[in-house]
């Protein structure tokens, strides 16, 4: 799942090295916080559960690492090159115009004109391979619904 992919920074992938000691960070200030003198005692009530909040008492630490790690890695910019291909082809610009007024939900084809129009373009792409197109529609007006691509989806 990884073979395939590079960093175009790799030396930034070196911060990561300053996690641990993060964490260990975190570790030692937990430890400052707790009083060095007790003046009670807690032990009758050793047997009460903790709450769902005593449990998570660390998770925002822990996010806040595994995000600091994610941003460290997205900072180098991983880049895969296995699903890019290079085509040197002509192809020639088509805009497709489509009228999506009223009268094209005419059921005179199955169910409308203008599903069966949608249909014909539908086929029309399948057959191009390396050719622009484009999608205007207009009704009253014209708007450029999709520009000149070679995204066929």
């Amino acid at each position: 799942m990884f073979s395939d992919i590079s960093f175009a920074y790799p030396w930034v992938l070196y911060l990561l090295l300053l996690l641990p000691g993060a964490a260990y960070w975190y570790w030692k200030k937990k430890d400052r916080t707790t009083p060095n003198v007790m003046y009670s005692s807690f032990h009758l009530f050793g047997a009460v559960p903790k709450s769902l909040k005593e449990k998570l008492v660390h998770l925002p630490a822990i996010l806040r690492l595994l995000a600091l790690a994610l941003l460290i890695v997205a900072f180098a910019r991983p880049q895969t090159f296995s699903s890019g291909e290079n085509i040197y082809t002509e192809g020639i610009d088509i805009a497709m115009v489509l009228d999506i007024s009223g009268s094209m939900l005419a059921e005179d084809f199955k169910p409308n004109r203008l599903e069966a129009a949608k249909n014909v373009i539908d086929d029309f792409i399948k057959g191009r391979t390396t050719d622009k197109i484009g999608l205007v529609i207009f009704s009253g007006e014209s708007f450029t619904q999709c520009p000149l691509t070679i995204d066929y989806d």
